[in-house]
């Protein structure tokens, strides 16, 4: 293993990790300059499948599974099925590449970079020999908290999803 970029190994979870990053900041990108909506949900799960891919890198293979299975599939899907069963028959003008856009891109790449600096220079402290959590099952570690520790915050969020699907029940039929 060669040492580079300030001693960090060059192996094959570096290798992905790098991939899938410029996968899912190249997407996140796109999805902010396609002016169709189509092509937006779909940049919107290339993103969510590239965030799986760092979640089972991460060692994380529940929450990998759960962001294919809830984001990259379900949203994504629910997303286009919203764009097909609407009308969107306005064609909107295309926009030149103005001072502003320029500034904004220049203002990104700045931002980039003082984050790298800001990174680079940082003193990290060590990692600890032994991990915060059990050696057992991360699930099992995962639903024992969950139902545990914040069984309220759990069940308060299944209140509002249902009450956001109620209420966009109620709006989807005011428009008939």
């Amino acid at each position: 293993m060669t040492n580079w970029f300030g001693g960090l190994a060059w192996t094959g979870q570096t290798v992905a990790f790098f991939v899938l990053a410029v996968v899912v900041v190249l997407a996140a990108v796109m999805l902010l300059q396609f002016r169709k909506v189509m092509y937006m949900a779909s940049s919107i799960g290339l993103v969510f499948l590239g965030m799986a891919g760092m979640y089972v890198l991460l060692g994380a293979d529940f929450l990998a599974f759960a962001q294919i299975l809830i984001y990259a599939g379900a949203i994504t899907i629910l997303m286009l099925f919203a764009i097909m069963l609407t009308r969107h028959d306005e064609v909107e003008e295309e926009e030149r590449a103005g001072l502003r856009q320029w500034l904004a891109g220049l203002g990104a790449v700045a931002l980039g970079a003082a984050m790298l600096w800001a990174i680079r220079t940082t003193t990290w402290p060590a990692a600890p020999a032994q991990p915060p959590w059990p050696a057992r099952n991360s699930v099992t570690a995962l639903a024992e908290t969950l139902f545990t520790s914040y069984v309220v915050p759990f069940e308060l969020v299944s209140v509002l999803l249902t009450v956001a699907l109620v209420g966009a029940v109620i709006l989807a039929r005011k428009g008939d």
